[in-house]
């Protein structure tokens, strides 16, 4: 049988699904290079069914922050693997509608371009199209990067790119900082070695959010397969190379993250810094130096390496991806740990605590201190009232501690809660510029305002942004840039850990203090992986079951509250209406809570649990603590239990 009978074969046999079947034919028709015709014809041959499923089931969705998946199947083919490279990337990103390659990212390059494009003629502008596309160091991220650039120009943009890899939160800012009408970075973030992913921003350097995110997807979703062919070659030729400039730029920016830098003068901090061989050591590492901090890196970790050999999961929010510097924090004696991700947008940390060993702290206990130490020192600055101000603002998700809800009230500052990802946060924080620039008048100029001047008028005519976080280690200090930034962190967090050590004390003693304040809260998180076509189903069934056949009870203890964001409507503390979404907060009899939703970046289901309990003396804290994680660890598993029952169906 030739490719398209044993094709039609595959399906009668309940082999290949349909919509597979449908692509995978379209991909073997449109006339794609040899490499690409050999893989999809060697795996035909092969019989591989469920790996043709998983990867031509369904186009690579282009979401709302752009997309994200794998570059190399879970069964390769001969001719893409082809003579792997020195750092161990194949020759070919694996092919596949459902895949991060050359044919599914021009789809995203040209969408994203035409869009804008549009959107330039819209806003009566003559300007060729702008773009900033930076990349990590992950396999292909330098190819996608380039091709990327150079379709752009193509396409008669103007197109920028770096040297190397650089983080995330470089090419945020300098989105702004260019004047571009929109950034990509290529980057998977933490996700396993084998994904890549694309993420586009818009003119004010965040993710997209509405209405321009409908408006790419639907640009990138009109481009048909046979329009990336004239693409696939790469010309970088009139593509724009930055120099040292922009990391001295970007650098300058981030250093204003330390709201006190005398505090490093007057208590000497050891600090271990690993990139998990990410790129936090392009700007991390010079951030810290220049503070003054005392640095050690973990050597095995400090080279660029897509592999990430040195861990299971190059994720700060794993312990194991910590150890190697905790290891090396015991037996130097350092005060704290921090690391970043591949892209240098998350930070983990783990500190020394008053028994001497060094002790992991979770994102949300990182937000908390962060929140607390930064607005009583926006305070003592004189930044703020000492009583606080409703035009001030943290900014947090509804995921994230609600201990932070419970520091912003007890500064007398406003917390605004927005959905998941740092793009709603962004989000807000274009909402408090524009209403400032729109006070102003004609030519202000918001960027070129100095920082401190600006916090005075935004507290006069908008809100002025204190601080933004979320629960899975994304922290940002200021609004000039607007994604999450793991270089301003480690700087911020190395800034609370020298002040906490003047006083004599460890970070985690800092911490019960702000229980002491608000009582003891607790988080935990379940994660539920599905792969595939088959996974997909299984979590778009628990999403539809829950909002179906809502929970009613966990065990003995009854659900007093079922909010759902994707049927009702909610407005934020400054009145705004809230976006739907496929999320839900469970609130218990008990006082406890949990939001669950589908990851919008890796293929599983997220619960995240919050306990509460309360504290009236440094006597009971212990009690406190240990009752808020037997409570939380028992409901953890219910709670998983039914959702796994709710994805079988």
């Amino acid at each position: 049988m030739n490719p398209t009978e044993k094709i039609s074969q595959a399906v009668k046999d309940g082999k290949l699904m349909p919509s597979a079947a449908d692509n995978l034919t379209v991909w073997l028709q449109a006339g794609l290079p040899d490499w690409a015709q050999q893989s999809m014809a060697e795996l035909i041959e092969r019989g591989e069914w469920a790996e043709l499923n998983d990867r031509f089931y369904r186009y690579l969705e282009f979401g709302t922050g752009g997309m994200r998946g794998r570059t190399m199947g879970k069964v390769t083919a001969r001719a893409e693997t082809g003579t792997l490279s020195a750092s161990g990337s194949p020759e070919h990103a694996a092919v596949g509608s459902n895949l991060l390659n050359e044919f599914t990212l021009l789809r995203a390059v040209i969408g994203l371009h035409r869009y804008m494009a549009k959107y330039l003629v819209q806003q009566q502008s003559a300007a060729k199209p702008k773009i900033v596309i930076a990349h990590d160091v992950r396999h292909f991220s330098r190819h996608f990067c380039e091709l990327a650039a150079s379709t752009w120009v193509k396409l008669g943009g103007e197109a920028v790119i770096f040297d190397g890899p650089r983080s995330t939160p470089q090419l945020s800012f300098s989105v702004r900082h260019l004047q571009a009408h929109t950034g990509v970075v290529i980057t998977a973030s933490h996700n396993p070695p084998h994904d890549n992913g694309f993420k586009a921003y818009f003119t004010d350097g965040a993710q997209v959010i509405p209405p321009h995110d409908k408006g790419i997807i639907a640009e990138v979703d009109a481009v048909s397969l046979s329009t990336v062919q004239e693409y696939l070659t790469k010309d970088i030729s009139r593509v724009v190379t930055l120099g040292p400039k922009a990391d001295d730029d970007y650098l300058a920016v981030a250093a204003q993250a330390a709201l006190d830098p005398s505090v490093f003068k007057k208590t000497p901090l050891k600090v271990v810094f690993t990139s998990i061989h990410g790129v936090g050591g392009v700007s991390s590492v010079p951030l810290l130096l220049h503070a003054g901090v005392h640095l050690t890196q973990v050597r095995e970790q400090v080279a660029f390496d897509g592999r990430f050999p040195t861990v299971k999961s190059p994720n700060p929010e794993n312990p194991e991806a910590l150890a190697l510097a905790v290891a090396l924090a015991e037996q130097g004696g350092h005060d704290i740990v921090m690391a970043t991700d591949p892209d240098a947008d998350r930070m983990g940390v783990a500190v020394r605590n008053k028994a001497g060993k060094m002790e992991l702290l979770t994102g949300n206990q990182v937000g908390a201190l962060l929140a607390d130490y930064r607005i009583a020192k926006y305070k003592e600055l004189g930044w703020i009232p000492a009583g606080g101000s409703r035009s001030a603002a943290i900014i947090k998700t509804f995921v994230t501690t609600p201990l932070q809800d419970a520091i912003g009230r007890g500064h007398g500052v406003k917390v605004i809660n927005c959905l998941t990802g740092f793009k709603w946060i962004a989000g807000k924080m274009r909402v408090y510029e524009e209403q400032l620039t729109k006070a102003m008048g004609p030519g202000f100029d918001y960027d070129a305002t100095p920082f401190r001047q600006r916090a005075d008028l935004l507290q006069q005519h908008s809100t002025f942004y204190l601080f933004g976080t979320e629960e899975s280690y994304g922290y940002l200090p200021n609004d000039m840039l607007r994604d999450k930034d793991g270089n301003s962190a480690c700087l911020m967090f190395a800034e609370v850990s020298a002040w906490v050590k003047s006083r004599g004390l460890t970070v985690p003693e800092y911490l019960d203090e702000i229980y002491l304040k608000y009582g003891f809260f607790l988080e935990g998180v379940i994660n539920i992986y599905y792969e595939g076509a088959s996974g997909a189903a299984k979590i778009k069934r628990i999403l539809h079951t829950y909002r179906s056949a809502p929970p009613t009870t966990f065990g003995e203890t009854t659900v007093t509250k079922f909010q759902d964001f994707g049927r009702e409507k909610f407005h934020d503390a400054d009145g705004e209406l809230i976006p739907a979404q496929d999320l839900y907060l469970v609130t218990l009899a008990n006082g406890y809570s949990f939001a669950a939703r589908g990851s919008g970046t890796e293929p599983k289901m997220k619960f995240y649990l919050f306990a509460q309990e309360p504290v009236k003396s440094a006597a009971d804290l212990p009690a406190a603590k240990a009752k808020a994680r037997s409570t939380l660890d028992a409901l953890k598993a219910l709670i998983d239990a039914d959702a796994r029952q709710r994805a079988e169906g």
